[in-house]
């Protein structure tokens, strides 16, 4: 097994690439998410006339 976490002297470059991997479809799925309840809650400001 350590063996294949240390994957052949390469470990370091191999698990960032998964780390990066993994945060950027976090971010992909995340940001537009976010922006999208922002969104939201904008126009439900702006129905109630509460607006900005």
């Amino acid at each position: 097994m350590s063996e294949f976490l240390n994957m052949g002297g390469y470990a370091v470059y191999v698990w960032s690439s998964y780390g990066l991997a993994a945060l950027i479809l976090w971010l992909n799925w995340y940001l537009p998410r976010r922006q999208h309840q922002q969104l939201l809650q904008q126009n439900k400001r702006r129905r109630h006339g509460t607006g900005e």
